[in-house]
């Protein structure tokens, strides 16, 4: 774990992410520097509505993850600002060249010592996403991956949050508490539009472990992903199928 606490980029996928699996470690490393894939803005009015636009709802989740960051003191980088056409919410495994190519710069201007990211389960397509990336560029740039779960569904459909699907017996749990804890607070805190989302999960506690040797072409489980059950208009097949294409891609 000591990798983790020089210079390491944490990728995550929307603006909130970084709290729930890494608000704790953040405060631990010399830099973070915390990389956004999407602008955390879907396209589905359901979600921005009360907001009047996708484009509004998307600057007030940025403008939060600014605030977030700020206490304790991490770096946001915008991942969308540097791809053309931007990446909206729930399409990253739409724009995996783009993404990784720019993910891939960034990695390489910062040159850090580590990556964090979120794991493959199956939660959400741009959870998967990223873990896919951090993958891809881990393993071009010889770093060390590392990985915290966000929620998943069990078999019987039931839900789980913070905890690996699968443990191989790497698995490092962080007790949050006292300052760290109050200044993890005030993070979730920030994050006003995603309130009753935040709601759901445990600031105590953070997983971690180095990624798990995925297969990336294969859907995280045979059973309905949390994604399919929400009626999100993807499937395990399709997110996986786009890595599959890529990885082909690369020869």
């Amino acid at each position: 774990m000591e990798q983790l606490l020089g210079t390491t980029v944490v990728l995550v996928a929307h603006p909130d992410d970084e709290v729930i699996g890494f608000g704790a470690l953040l405060q631990k490393m010399k830099r973070g520097i915390v990389v956004f894939a999407t602008d955390g803005a879907p396209r589905d009015d359901y979600f921005w509505k009360a907001y009047g636009s996708r484009e509004e709802y998307a600057k007030i989740r940025q403008q939060e993850a600014r605030e977030a960051l700020a206490v304790v003191g991490a770096e946001p980088v915008f991942l969308s600002d540097h791809v053309e056409g931007g990446i909206a919410d729930q399409e990253l495994f739409r724009r995996l060249p783009k993404a990784i190519s720019a993910f891939d710069q960034i990695v390489e201007q910062v040159r850090p010592n580590c990556l964090a990211t979120l794991a493959y389960e199956g939660g959400h397509p741009d959870h998967d996403a990223v873990c896919f990336v951090a993958s891809i560029i881990g393993k071009r740039r010889g770093l060390p991956v590392w990985e915290s779960p966000l929620y998943h569904r069990n078999p019987d459909g039931s839900g789980r949050v913070q905890r690996f699907p699968r443990t191989d017996g790497k698995e490092i749990e962080i007790k949050v508490e006292g300052e760290p804890l109050e200044r993890k607070l005030r993070m979730f805190h920030t994050y006003k539009s995603q309130k009753l989302t935040l709601d759901n999960f445990r600031p105590e506690s953070e997983q971690l472990r180095p990624i798990a040797d995925y297969d990336f072409t294969r859907r995280p489980f045979p059973w309905k992903l949390n994604y399919e059950l929400w009626q999100w208009p993807m499937t395990g097949e399709e997110v996986s199928a786009a890595f599959a294409s890529y990885l082909k891609s690369q020869g």
